[in-house]
């Protein structure tokens, strides 16, 4: 009987590649700790409800286009844009002025409408579908109203206008806060977030 010896370098690839799947498998191990771990999608949850509590608590004004769910009341549920004056026209109900209330409020305002006249017990879920845009005036290259985008600052505003002219005063600008009933203008640092409606005024330089 013949025995051959394997040449050290076949040994040696043999034992590469019992270290691969050695590593392959705490790799896959790990792997699945993370996945099926309970917090392994705790962020995820947490901006879900960052996001639904501020839906809530959002302050409607004229501009604002909202979706309304009637449950079982499709003739009655739809999109609905609140007018220039803060109004909202719904079947059955007609107008209900909307501006200043949250979304809660206004849920339960469609609801008291609509009981016990119309519909019993019914349920109302209203969602925020494009907010209203925000103005920006004074020292920048293109004045106008502009969409709004969550998260915005107020100098990422100033760079959607066209950034500043070079008149302008940097560093701060004046706000009219578009739920502010008593329109009082207020300065703001340029890292600030802009609000729905706001109307925003960059300052001239006198020097």
């Amino acid at each position: 009987m013949v025995y051959l010896s394997l040449p050290n370098s076949v040994k040696h690839l043999d034992g590469i590649s019992m270290h691969i799947r050695q590593f392959n498998y705490i790799s896959a191990l790990f792997l699945f700790i993370f996945l099926f771990s309970p917090g392994a999608f705790a962020g995820q949850s947490d901006t879900k409800q960052t996001t639904e509590a501020k839906d809530v608590s959002y302050i409607l004004g004229a501009g604002d286009l909202i979706k309304v769910e009637i449950y079982n009341q499709a003739d009655l549920s739809g999109e609905y844009n609140i007018s220039g004056s803060g109004v909202l026209s719904m079947p059955l109900i007609g107008l209900i002025t909307v501006k200043g209330l949250t979304i809660n409020q206004l849920e339960n305002l469609i609801v008291k409408k609509l009981s016990p006249d119309y519909l019993l017990n019914p349920r109302v879920s209203i969602q925020v579908m494009n907010y209203r845009p925000f103005y920006i005036l004074g020292e920048v290259a293109e004045p106008m109203s502009y969409p709004y985008v969550d998260g915005m600052t107020y100098l990422n505003a100033v760079a959607i206008a066209g950034g500043y002219t070079y008149r302008a005063k940097k560093g701060y600008v004046y706000v009219i806060r578009g739920n502010d009933t008593e329109r009082k203008e207020h300065q703001f640092s340029m890292n600030q977030k802009v609000m729905p409606g706001d109307m925003i005024r960059v300052d001239e330089r006198f020097f």
